[in-house]
């Protein structure tokens, strides 16, 4: 027997360690064909009993071995939302070494909760009118960036306010149909950063022990911890995670919503046909998107309660500091609580105020504290039935090391975590922050907060990562300068990055003489670093860029002179509209602090306002195409005008040094020949090439004495339209 059972232990592991290194069966389905031979080779029950204890060690131990296992990768992406996604097609397009950590079973979690009544405010408008997949993308708040022409998420919805369910079905479209690696059921308990001789890298721990070591770490986590605020009577408050969201469950019950932002307002809307009456406080007024161009302020799609309140139908708005209000309960006079099993209505709330209170540890009151007593007309003065906490959420920081945790925002209330310019955690390098928990650097500024705004943001990260850890510099354009102002009619007409994250992104124009390197949706905030983040050096000719922005002016936005219509006034525009920024030099750090309050850049040496244009298209050769000529021949120095082939030969012979229009084209066999039978022929010939590079000086003396040359025929614009 002692043989036998040797012969078995000593046999089995070989086998058992084979099959575990080629990973082809399950641990369990492997014990039993061990179990199996054993049974086989010896009845004898010591001998198996023996075996059979033996395989539980060895297993156990396995199992201990493969969940302590550390998986190392170049790129943690931490949460597969929208942002976390964005990021895994940037990084997978790379070809990188990446993850995407999720700890519940699919894409976009939040959304199976939360909006709680299940319809999303973000636009989903699949028909413009235009077929320009880039100019769409301005109207799409919902679709991610991808290659794909059609992963688009019109494919799960066509309401114009999608319900949320929609999304994580989107997302796990986006998962599949771009093959990303995302791994489920990795619930991250601890994030620490360690240093090492190769460099600082981050370990992240989940709830099987199991470490995963990467270099850089991309939190996409967004904000999920609801936001709470203590004082006495909080925990009489209900909140917005946990509420009923059956309408029947309001009926005739007076109802306070603390809280005034659109979570609060959705909340509202949906038990105004059956509560009685519905109050809504906080510490600032209503704030309506389409006041403040801010997406994240009320929409219009959950502000009925305004009507409800100014047309005088029991519902309110209040505002009062949350830190200064107590909800009580008030003490039952009379009989006591008995002991009988009946049931009671349930006790209604009071709110009052804390300089009443007289035992600021109890939330049951009497009478004299209460405001009505001490103020006849205190407008809430009579009770509630329930207290429902709207304040929105918060970044999750409890996962986080001391090593690894980013300071709280200066803004948001400390909600947020503290980025820089180009989105990485302060003090934190090589942790960047993604998508909602990165809108500190834009917070109630623009769409960074928002899926629509973050994509682009998601965007911009990556390449700051491509330049820094592979000397891929950003992606940029060369253009003759004759050609520059035809990109930016074409930008500012469709491009959706900075249509969206206005303010925050901006394309910019390297200027280099006879041409020049555009560069598309550059942070802003980081155009002192500019060179380091990007990989493209400034020379000095200059830089132009180019941002879409707001008026700074406080107007009636659905008054009679809320637009501006004169070119000669572009710069008192209203509505988005293009603005475009030249420095003859980088601005530096010290000049980005101290730049004019409300201005997203520092002051330049010269700016030019695009006037405003209702249709979003600024093509109008006298309203924008001429200003904008005019003010870039202003930057580089030369005509940019376009000529007919008779004007550069004119100007051949009497100037010195003919427009750069024809130095690029005449004097290079290319023109554009003044009728049709001439450029049928000049084509037929192949005197019309593609265009070609032309190395000449920038600047020119003689500027200001052929920019009014007589006789010429011009072109005022040129219109491109990829």
């Amino acid at each position: 027997m002692f043989i036998v059972c040797r012969q078995i232990i000593l046999c089995v592991p070989p086998a058992w360690g084979k099959l575990h290194r080629q990973e082809q069966l399950d641990r369990r389905i492997l014990h039993s064909l061990c179990v199996l031979y054993v049974t086989v080779m010896d009845s004898n029950l010591p001998c198996f009993i023996l075996f059979i204890l033996i395989g539980c060690v060895t297993c156990s131990s396995d199992d201990h071995h493969h969940h302590n296992a550390t998986r190392r990768y170049d790129y943690c992406v931490l949460g597969a939302g929208p942002a976390g996604l964005q990021m895994g097609y940037f990084l997978s397009k790379a070809n990188r070494d990446y993850i995407i950590l999720e700890r519940n079973s699919g894409p976009g979690s939040f959304f199976n909760k939360y909006p709680r009544h299940r319809k999303l405010i973000s636009i989903n408008k699949i028909y413009t009118g235009r077929q320009n997949r880039e100019f769409n993308l301005r109207h799409d708040w919902n679709s991610l960036l991808s290659d794909k022409p059609d992963l688009l998420f019109k494919r799960v919805s066509s309401e114009f306010y999608p319900p949320a369910d929609a999304f994580p079905l989107y997302l796990s479209m986006f998962v599949k149909e771009l093959g990303l690696r995302v791994r489920y059921g990795v619930d991250i308990g601890r994030i620490r950063a360690v240093q090492s001789s190769t460099g600082r890298s981050y370990i992240l721990t989940d709830q099987h022990v199991t470490d995963y070591t990467c270099s850089v770490l991309l939190a996409a986590t967004g904000l999920w911890v609801p936001q709470k605020v203590e004082f006495l009577g909080s925990d009489l408050v209900e909140g917005y995670e946990s509420i009923s969201t059956n309408p029947e469950d309001y009926k005739d019950q007076a109802v306070l919503i603390l809280g005034k932002g659109n979570s609060a307002f959705e909340t509202a809307q949906s038990i105004l046909g059956r509560a009685s009456r519905v109050h809504m406080l906080s510490s600032s007024p209503v704030r309506l998107a389409w006041q403040t161009h801010y997406v994240g302020d009320l929409r219009a799609v959950n502000n009925e309660l305004i009507d409800t309140y100014q047309l005088k139908s029991l519902d309110g708005l209040v505002e009062a500091s949350l830190d200064k209000i107590v909800i009580v309960q008030r003490k039952e006079q009379g009989r006591r609580r008995s002991g009988t099993k009946n049931k009671e209505k349930k006790r209604q709330l009071y709110l009052t105020l804390k300089k009443y209170i007289q035992d600021k540890n109890s939330s049951e009151v009497t009478g004299d504290e209460l405001p009505g007593y001490h103020f006849d007309n205190f407008s809430m003065r009579k009770p509630y039935d329930r207290v429902i906490r709207c304040l929105g959420f918060r970044f999750n920081f409890s996962v986080f090391d001391r090593s690894a945790c980013p300071p709280n925002s200066d803004n948001a209330k400390g909600r947020l975590p503290r980025v820089t310019a180009w989105y990485e955690g302060t003090n934190t390098p090589g942790l960047f922050v993604l998508g909602t928990a990165a809108h500190s650097r834009d917070y109630r500024l623009s769409a960074g907060g928002f899926i629509h705004g973050f994509r682009y943001t998601a965007r911009a990260v990556h390449r700051v990562l491509e330049q820094r850890y592979h000397s891929n510099p950003w992606p940029s354009t060369k253009l003759l300068t004759t050609q520059l102002q035809s990109w930016i009619l074409k930008r500012v007409g469709e491009a959706s990055g900075p249509y969206q994250m206005f303010e925050v992104l901006g394309d910019v124009i390297l200027l280099r003489g006879s041409h020049c390197e555009y560069v598309e949706e550059f942070t802003l905030q980081a155009l002192p670093q500019f060179t380091s983040l990007s990989g493209h050096e400034v020379t000095h000719h200059g830089l132009i860029v180019l941002i879409m922005q707001y008026g700074k002016k406080k107007i009636d936005y659905l008054g009679r002179g809320r637009a501006e219509t004169d070119w000669t006034k572009a710069w008192q525009s209203n509505f988005l509209h293009p603005v475009l920024y030249y420095y003859d030099t980088l601005p530096t750090e010290e000049e980005m602090k101290l730049r004019p309050q409300g201005w997203p850049l520092p002051r330049p040496k010269a700016i030019h306002h695009m006037v405003e244009d209702f249709l979003t298209e600024w093509e109008g050769p006298i309203s924008h195409i001429q200003p904008l000529r005019r003010f870039l021949e202003h930057c580089v120095q030369t005509d940019l005008r376009a000529f007919y082939a008779e004007s550069c030969f004119r100007s051949s012979l009497t100037h010195r040094k003919p427009p750069l229009f024809c130095q690029q084209g005449y004097l290079k066999h290319q023109g554009v020949a003044h009728n049709m039978q001439l450029w049928q022929r000049d084509h037929d010939t192949g005197l019309m090439p593609v265009e070609q590079d032309a190395d000449t000086s920038g600047a020119d003396p003689a500027f200001p004495k052929y920019l009014a040359q007589a006789g010429a025929s011009v072109s005022s614009g040129l219109k491109l339209d990829f």
